[in-house]
């Protein structure tokens, strides 16, 4: 049994990053169908920001220390887990709790680690792959020779997402800022768009031969949902996981039931333990293996020490990343 502290990250109430503090508490101990990670490395995400702001609600139930997303090993179990995985390298969604040197985890919410894959690179994926395989693949329906336009292509999500598509034969358009990201999104397969510079419905709609996109992957909300809209294929889905722009958003139903298009939005964390577990089974069946065979990979853009959190959300909220950001906690991270 592992016991005694820890150290661990958390938001000294609502606020900038300066609100982070690194403080000491108690290893946590594993429930029924729980294990117990030593955490390597966690993952940052832009809901870590949110939490740390006040700007997203946080589930009764969650530690207050930050973090969705861990890779490391398996050091206790609890009542109903398979004891062959103590042990065991694992990447894991969790409610809360990923900042620290140990965090508890679901185990029906853990993927063993495939061969060949770092600790680091294995932390930056679990928060992309479900929210990914919930929103792009089940809810979106994205299917071989399908468009998409992914908004913030740039990002964890948008680099992890641009590949999983066209892992499967579909056609990827992405957005980003600036000519530097866009050139590097072109280098990785995907039509790049500057939207500090194109009219992006428009030149969709140029780009498909006036088709429209079958998917879009939307971060920005407000104004930029009728936008598109416009550039949709009929019976297109229209799939919602943030709103940058503003949560209300100004919507032409005459275009939704003139296309027959399908709006949706979804959000992970307050998701029950069961369909996270469902959602898991199918990451693990569906997009693990293009994990494991290095068609696909999380794009690592920079790491920080644990006690650095507030660094690595300066640098998030910075928008000069491209790809994911990690806190790595223990040595034996690159193991």
């Amino acid at each position: 049994m592992t016991t005694g502290t820890m150290q661990a990250v958390i938001a000294e109430g609502k606020g900038g990053p300066e609100v982070l503090r690194t403080i000491t508490c108690d290893i946590p101990r594993p429930g029924a169908q729980d294990v117990l990670i030593r955490v390597a490395v966690a993952g940052v995400n832009r809901p870590d920001i949110g939490q740390r702001t006040g700007a997203l609600p946080v589930p009764a139930d969650a530690s207050a220390v930050l973090g969705l997303e861990v890779a490391g090993r398996v050091v206790n179990i609890g009542e109903g887990v398979n004891p062959d995985l103590i042990g065991q390298n694992v990447m894991a969604l969790v409610k809360s709790g990923g900042y620290a040197q140990y965090v508890v985890a679901k185990a029906a919410q853990c993927l063993l680690v495939p061969d060949g894959l770092s600790l680091t690179q294995a932390a930056i994926l679990p928060e992309g792959l479900f929210t990914l395989w919930h929103n792009l693949f089940d809810r979106g329906a994205l299917a071989s020779g399908d468009w998409v336009l992914i908004e913030g292509g740039a990002s964890g999500i948008g680099t992890l997402g641009l590949q999983l598509a066209q892992a499967i034969g579909a056609r990827v358009i992405v957005t980003a800022g600036g000519p530097e990201k866009c050139k590097r999104l072109a280098q990785m397969g995907a039509i790049a768009l500057d939207y500090q510079q194109d009219d992006i419905a428009a030149r969709v709609m140029d780009i498909t031969a006036g088709q429209g996109v079958n998917v879009v992957l939307d971060i920005l909300g407000g104004d930029a949902v009728n936008q598109h809209l416009f550039c949709m294929a009929p019976q297109g889905r229209h799939i919602g996981l943030s709103f940058m722009q503003g949560a209300m958003a100004p919507v032409d139903l005459g275009l939704v039931m003139g296309k027959g298009l399908w709006l949706s939005s979804s959000t992970m964390r307050p998701k029950s333990d069961e369909e996270k577990a469902l959602i898991c089974t199918q990451v693990k069946h569906r997009l693990l293996p293009l994990i494991a065979q290095k068609k696909v990979l999380g794009v690592l853009c920079r790491t920080f020490p644990l006690e650095q959190a507030c660094q690595a959300h300066e640098f998030l909220e910075s928008g000069s990343n491209f790809g994911k950001i990690a806190l790595v906690v223990q040595e034996e991270a690159e193991k």
